[in-house]
C-alpha cells in the first residue's frame, strides 16, 4: 500500500462525514500534527498526523489547482 500524497492547502474527503454535512476539509497545517479546516462551517481540528491518515480517504483538490 502506497503513502498518501497530501500537502498544505489540500482538499481531501475524509471517511466519516463532519456534523455540519460535509466531509471535505482543507489541510491548514502540516507537522507532526495536523490541523485541518471544515469546508463546509469553518471549524477546524488538529489530529496526530498517524490518525489523519487513517482517517483520509483521497485528496479533491491539489493546492495548485482551483
Amino acid at each position: 500500500m502506497e503513502a498518501k500524497q497530501y500537502e498544505l492547502n489540500d482538499v481531501v474527503e475524509m471517511k466519516k462525514q463532519h456534523p455540519c454535512g460535509t466531509n471535505a476539509w482543507k489541510i491548514i497545517r502540516l507537522g507532526a500534527d495536523i490541523r485541518i479546516k471544515c469546508e463546509g462551517c469553518g471549524h477546524s481540528v488538529m489530529i496526530a498526523r498517524r490518525e489523519f491518515e487513517k482517517k483520509m480517504k483521497k485528496v479533491l483538490n491539489k493546492s495548485g489547482e482551483a
